[in-house]
């Protein structure tokens, strides 16, 4: 039996109110589509476009998606968390009718509600511990400007549930 940390529990209150941007991934794999939520999504670089996540070594569609060279990279708005409940539910039906999707020209799985997403390609990974954390070079995508894409808008995970940015803005005013 693991031991736990000694700082495990501080790390696990500290992050519970850090709030986080909430993105799907998805890829298509020899095993066919999968999808996850994550909110460890980072920036990396503006150029080359590259971001960062981390994979739970636990999850199967994490171990799924690190056999793919392409995913899709979705940035979930407020409107999208019943998408990111789906894709954080282990053993859910992601591919299924309730959620609209297509496959781009180069095969991967896009959920095409979500207005804001990124093709990438597989640019490296670093195991560590429990944990996998992904780089990916972005390739292509779309992200509506302006008003289209209100920031206000945007899902964050703080405190174990889904809110609106908007939402925590007004409550610091």
């Amino acid at each position: 039996m693991q031991q736990s940390h000694p700082v495990s529990a501080a790390f696990r209150e500290a992050f519970r109110y850090h709030p986080a941007g909430v993105a799907v991934i998805t890829a298509e794999t020899e095993t066919g589509p999968v999808a996850l939520t994550v909110s460890s999504l980072i920036s990396v670089s503006a150029e080359p476009p590259i971001v960062a996540f981390s994979l739970a070594s636990s999850s199967s569609s994490a171990a799924a998606l690190l056999t793919a060279k392409t995913m899709v990279v979705h940035f979930l708005r407020y409107a999208d968390q019943d998408l990111a409940r789906l894709c954080a539910t282990s053993g859910a039906e992601r591919f299924g009718p309730t959620e609209p999707w297509e496959r781009l020209e180069t095969g991967e799985p896009r959920y095409s509600r979500v207005a804001t997403w990124f093709r990438a390609r597989l640019h490296g990974t670093l195991p560590v511990d429990s944990a996998t954390i992904v780089s990916a070079l972005l390739l292509e995508g779309h992200a509506p400007p302006g008003p289209a894409n209100p920031a206000g808008e945007s899902l964050v995970y703080l405190d174990r549930r889904w809110h609106r940015l908007r939402d925590a803005i007004e409550d610091a005013a």
